[in-house]
């Protein structure tokens, strides 16, 4: 009897539903967000959705893209001078004065732990040379991310409207550029690093000012694993945030828009621990790489021939190509897992 190894096996994986569910559909979560969703981090699979593609204001969570766009195109050593542009943003504010220089460096940490407004002006006329090229930057990111319902025109969320356009996002887009910013940019460290950073002090380049800044994250206080986050506010867009935790090795992104108003500022925290408990009670991760082929496969491999002139021949079975979405798949545990053999 021959024995070679050419005989090979094709693996399929698909998640068969059980009726009537699919990701991002349940309705079983008390939410006070107009819009919300939860995405997986490592894939972008939507774990839950509540009208996740309804364009909104952002507010300052917009400054989540500023910020990736200027780690990518600027030099954070660079001396910015402050334009009266600038200087003249409303509250929340650092409060420069025109003609004053900072460090691009320093004023991230500005823009990003205290959400201030003329910080975020100066990153985007230092980097795009205007903050109407700015925007242009930002918004081809957002088209190079398969975004559509997403449009900037400020860098610092400030809500406005331009050419029939208005300055917006949806809750699922939202968490798509967070995903973006800490899992495929190429600064994806150095944008982690800063909105980590707990509190951080600077001078102007002159030397004659000091400013402190504090991180205003304040799911890091509640829970674990936070990797990033950024809220935001104003009196169109309500409280918003969006925020990444990694959990039990798994990473999960909420997205949150329109969640309260005053005096309602805990209902976002309420909203992002909800969808996180959530994903880890309801999901769990199948790695494709490491499943086997079962033992009544790997135990027929006499194949015989309907030629009676041809011998049998005894062949190892192995692994040719697995064909799947991605290295893993997310299963709720309301679905059933299906493996599919092709010899």
């Amino acid at each position: 009897m021959l024995k070679n190894k050419v005989f090979v096996i094709i693996l399929v994986c698909c998640i068969i539903f059980t009726e009537g569910f699919c990701f991002g559909k349940e309705k079983d979560i008390k939410l006070y967000a107009k819009s919300a969703a939860l995405i997986d981090g490592l894939n972008g699979t939507l774990l839950y959705g509540k009208e996740e593609n309804i364009p909104l204001s952002m507010a300052s969570t917009t400054k989540i893209m500023t910020c990736i766009i200027a780690l990518e195109y600027g030099d954070m050593e660079a001396q910015v001078k402050v334009s009266k542009n600038a200087s003249k943003q409303p509250k929340v504010h650092l409060g420069m004065k025109t003609g004053e220089k900072y460090r691009l460096k320093d004023l991230m940490y500005s823009m990003m732990l205290e959400s201030h407004n003329d910080s975020a002006v100066c990153i985007a006329e230092s980097v795009g040379g205007s903050v109407e090229e700015f925007a242009t930057l930002m918004n081809n990111k957002a088209k190079s991310l398969g975004l559509k319902d997403t449009y900037f025109i400020t860098p610092n969320g400030l809500d406005a409207k331009q050419d029939g356009n208005t300055h917006q996002t949806t809750s699922l887009e939202l968490a798509k550029i967070m995903r973006y910013c800490i899992i495929n940019s190429t600064q994806k460290e150095e944008f982690k690093s800063i909105v980590q950073t707990k509190t951080y002090q600077f001078t102007n380049v002159e030397g004659t000012r000091t400013f402190t800044c504090t991180n205003h994250n304040s799911l890091t206080n509640m829970i674990d694993g936070v990797i990033a986050g950024k809220t935001g506010y104003t009196s169109l867009a309500g409280y918003c945030y969006v925020g990444a935790i990694e959990s039990d090795g798994r990473i999960y992104i909420v997205a949150l828009l329109a969640s309260g108003w005053p005096n309602n500022k805990s209902y976002r925290w309420q909203d992002a621990i909800a969808l996180l408990n959530y994903g880890k009670e309801n999901f769990y991760y199948i790695n494709i790489n490491t499943l086997c082929l079962p033992d009544d496969i790997k135990n027929k491999r006499v194949i015989k021939y309907r030629n009676s002139f041809m011998r049998p021949i005894e062949s190892d079975i192995i692994i040719k190509e697995i064909y799947s979405r991605n290295n893993y798949e997310i299963v709720h545990s309301l679905s059933q897992l299906k493996v599919i053999y092709e010899i």
